[in-house]
């Protein structure tokens, strides 16, 4: 592709973007910017006015009264007066209304734009935030959010009025003097010329410091989070070349883009006083020629009074200035359109997609046995499975029975990290996988959870392919602990809660006993209603993890997945969170990811994968008795890398 057709594409890109903007906003706000254009409209023309009255007041009043006398001009003077103040009036009222009016919408607008992203990173896979970075996702919510809202509230308003003023001037000089004109249209020309030039190098630089912002603020919160880690391995020094060199980038970036567009006001506001005398001169030859009826090298002059060529050159000023304001909202454009379009590439990610329809409901057994939907809360749950067949529906008691069988996977279709994966998970049982680092352990429960697709193979669960599940509706038979523990602003009982919103104090107080996490929330100085900020970070790491397990507790999945849950926390803590977690697994199907093997001795049965293959399986006592890997593992012959 040439450079030329690289140049048609963005800017056919560029004006699609703005296409889509005007679109999105008139979606919400057609009323309000309809009056937005009127009253720039009439703000404008009453602004262009100015130089109509001033020659009014020089041809009608000034000139005849000087030769007739105040007397003889004074109705005229209070007549144009009076109008005067109406045209102002209503230029400053409507200024102040499009202005209120584009506070508004601007606020508005982003609000529905922030919403919509948000609500579309709900429905985004977890494939998404995998292959994204968090600091370039926050950034589409801080600088992109903030260069829009400038091209918005300020660059669009003022790309508008300059727009109209620029036309009511045009047609107001060539009513006033096609000579006058044409010197200004070279003017314009020139000023064209320079906006073309510096503008554009403008632009380019203003996008790279937009980039180089982004690499700033995920550079400093990167820092931030591993505070700890800098200090303990003494790495202040190394951070803040590392963070010199950034910082240099946006420097050099944010110092070229403000260069040029600093210089291009300065040098069209030159133009414009060059523009200027050249009206005044021409203008006074004007004036000359027909005062006294010369020609100019054969060229017939027009008729022009001393008032039309002071109008003009108070004209040609006010072109001036609307050209200048016009070039000045380049940048603004290009980064606006720049920030649409990270914000539109959000919300044009494609959903997770959702093609089950197998759903989760309350059940009951009927006096036959036999299970039916219920219309109440009754503890136990079902699956309904209407038949596309015949249109029956069957009820499958939840029990928690997962079954795998050949599974492949890759995160790219090239790629595959799992192989011919089998295992069962009856009802009850406790199932272990041990492995190394990238041995594919979490990579099971998250094809369990269906966070992503299998390549090959089926995973049923109670004997439904998982594939026929609603996505939201497996999710919620299933409970998850992680190493990495995430808890939100709000209380301790909002935290527990959030396993399930609809549960009440009492159930999460029961939770929270069970989890073995009552004891320490009760010496807290508000219990459970402690306020927890920034993730917890009032708490310990093993009270983060019993208030997780409260949270799975409260849930009340019949499966629940424990990965590497107590790796992080001390041998201590790990005693009254593996009680926690006992008290949990009584009666669910369990897969458990351990790196400490005594904490998994009890399972049914246990995985060893190594590059994701089951490459032993059996009980604690059976694989000790093969001595294989695991004996390897379990007599520290052999250790996880």
């Amino acid at each position: 592709m040439s450079k030329k057709e690289r140049k048609n594409n963005k800017e056919k890109g560029t004006m699609a973007i703005l296409g889509r903007l005007l679109k999105y906003m008139f979606s919400f706000y057609k009323w309000e910017l309809l009056v937005v254009a009127v009253c720039i409209m009439i703000n404008a023309i009453a602004a262009i006015s100015s130089s109509i009255f001033l020659e009014k007041i020089i041809d009608d009043v000034v000139t005849p009264g000087l030769a007739q006398g105040w007397d003889a001009v004074k109705g005229t003077m209070l007549n144009i007066g009076i109008t005067m103040i109406c045209v102002f009036s209503l230029g400053v009222v409507c200024s102040f209304a499009y202005n209120r009016i584009m506070a508004y919408v601007t606020q508005g607008f982003l609000k529905h734009m922030r919403l919509e992203m948000f609500n579309k990173m709900q429905s985004l896979p977890i494939r998404y935030f995998d292959t994204h970075t968090h600091g370039d996702i926050m950034s589409t919510y801080t600088n992109d959010i903030d260069a829009l809202r400038q091209f918005v509230s300020q660059s669009m308003p003022q790309m508008f009025y300059s727009a109209v003023a620029l036309i009511t001037l045009v047609v107001s000089m060539m009513q006033s003097s096609i000579w006058l004109f044409f010197v200004v249209l070279l003017g314009c020309g020139a000023m064209l010329i320079v906006t073309k030039a510096v503008g554009g190098k403008s632009a380019k630089f203003f996008i790279r410091q937009q980039r180089s912002m982004g690499k700033t603020e995920g550079f400093v919160e990167e820092m931030m989070n591993g505070q700890k880690v800098i200090k303990v391995f003494c790495h202040e020094e190394q951070s803040k070349r590392d963070f010199d060199k950034i910082n240099e980038q946006l420097f050099k970036d944010s110092e070229n883009a403000n260069k040029y567009a600093n210089v291009l006001m300065p040098t069209i506001n030159n133009i414009g006083h060059v523009l200027y005398v050249l009206v005044a001169i021409v203008g006074g030859l004007l004036v000359l020629g027909g005062v006294h009826n010369l020609s100019f090298e054969g060229i017939e002059t027009e008729a022009i009074k001393m008032g039309a060529i002071i109008a003009f050159l108070n004209m040609s000023r006010q072109f001036t200035i609307n050209i200048g304001q016009l070039s000045m909202q380049v940048n603004a454009v290009v980064m606006g359109t720049a920030g649409a379009k990270r914000i539109f590439e959000v919300i044009d990610q494609e959903a997770e997609t959702d093609d089950g329809y197998v759903t989760l409901v309350n059940a009951e057994t009927d006096e036959k046995g036999n299970i039916r939907e219920s219309a109440t809360r009754t503890g136990k749950w079902a699956w309904r499975h209407p038949h596309k067949a015949d249109g029956s529906v069957t009820y499958q008691e939840l029990k928690g029975d997962i079954q795998l069988f050949d599974v492949d996977f890759g995160y790219v279709p090239e790629k595959i990290v799992l192989h011919d994966i089998s295992l069962y998970a009856k009802p009850g049982q406790k199932i272990a996988f041990v492995g190394a680092t990238g041995a594919g352990k979490t990579t099971i429960t998250n094809l369990i959870n269906r966070f992503y697709d299998i390549a090959d193979g089926k995973i049923r669960y109670d004997g439904i392919n998982i594939n026929k599940i609603k996505k939201a509706d497996l999710r919620r038979s299933l409970g998850m602990v992680l190493q990495d523990t995430n808890l939100f602003t709000g209380t301790i009982m909002d935290n527990i809660r959030y396993g399930k919103l609809d549960a009440s104090d009492d159930e999460c107080v029961a939770a929270a006993k069970l989890a073995n996490a009552h004891d320490f929330i009760t010496r807290l100085p508000e219990g459970y209603n402690t306020m927890l900020t920034g993730d917890g970070a009032n708490l310990s790491q093993g009270q983060k993890q019993l208030l997780s397990i409260a949270r799975a507790a409260v849930a009340n999945a019949p499966v629940l997945i424990l990965d590497e849950a107590t790796s992080s926390i001390d041998t201590r803590t790990e005693a009254l969170v593996q009680q926690g977690m006992d008290h949990l697994m009584e009666g669910r199907t369990v897969f458990v990811i351990a790196h400490r093997l005594s904490t998994i001795q009890n399972s049914d049965a246990i995985m060893v994968l190594d590059h994701g293959r089951i490459i032993e399986r059996g009980s604690h006592d059976q694989l000790i008795a093969q001595k294989g890997v695991y004996y390897q593992l379990y007599t520290g012959a052999f250790e996880l890398e």
